[in-house]
């Protein structure tokens, strides 16, 4: 029961924050095509259903594989990082800057030299959580005990060895923690490379559906990634909870 407490919860407030919506339609009567009443709303996700799970798949398949892509890159970065220090000296400037410039400005970039394809998301996927899967990846790896550190030293341990077994234990955690961000950011990187130039997913759905003044639509698209990064992040969350339990465990 007590793991059904926090899914409890959320529905809870859930459903809260729909009535309060209804609740609002009806006492504003604000248009439809400005603000649509749940009711419309859920009528054009089930009216619209094939259409919107078409380009669904496509920016969950782009979230997915930017998703994997940058969280590989990132954990890379990060071992490179702890076991080099010309890596440290050369690359964290870079990344750092690289983190600094807005996706906005990089996304028509990217779509005017990957083209209008999936390709071009999923790089934008990549760089919007390159940065905080390696930066909480390597900052956990550097949080190591100096006493255990030195205990490996005297024992004469290769830097890889001191990596897997030592640092990396310690570091789980904070992978999780940057993972986790990444699930929800990975969404809004898929969507503005859709927006920039697409011609399918979610990201497209909605630019069409705004076009033509079809709030409702919209909003279906938008609760449907919603509800897709809600799930994401809780079954990463879940999986880093279990890596971590799994780490913390001493070897038998």
């Amino acid at each position: 029961m007590a793991a059904l407490a926090p899914f409890a919860r959320g529905l809870a407030a859930f459903a809260f924050a729909i009535g309060l919506w209804q609740v609002v339609v009806w006492l504003t009567g604000v248009p439809h095509f400005i603000l649509p009443s749940p009711e419309r709303v859920a009528r054009a996700l089930v009216n619209s259903r094939a259409l919107i799970a078409q380009n669904a798949v496509v920016t969950f398949a782009q979230i997915l594989a930017g998703l994997a892509l940058g969280a590989a890159l990132g954990v890379i970065t990060a071992l490179q990082l702890v076991s080099s220090p010309t890596a440290r000296l050369l690359l964290r400037p870079v990344i750092v800057f690289a983190q600094a410039v807005p996706i906005f400005a990089l996304a028509p970039i990217l779509t005017l030299w990957l083209g209008y394809g999936m390709g071009s998301k999923i790089v934008t996927v990549v760089l919007i959580i390159y940065f905080p899967v390696a930066s909480a990846f390597y900052d956990g790896l550097m949080r190591t005990p100096r006493g255990l550190l030195d205990l490996a030293q005297t024992m004469n341990a290769s830097p890889w060895r001191t990596i897997l077994r030592l640092r990396l234990p310690n570091a789980v955690p904070s992978l999780a923690s940057g993972m986790r961000l990444a699930a929800v950011y990975a969404p809004f990187g898929a969507v503005i490379g859709e927006w920039v130039g697409a011609s399918r997913g979610l990201g497209y759905l909605m630019l069409l559906a705004n076009g033509r003044a079809q709030t409702d639509l919209m909003f279906a698209a938008l609760f449907v990634l919603a509800a897709f990064t809600v799930l994401l992040h809780a079954t990463i969350d879940r999986a880093g909870a279990a890596l971590t339990r799994r780490f913390a465990e001493p070897e038998g």
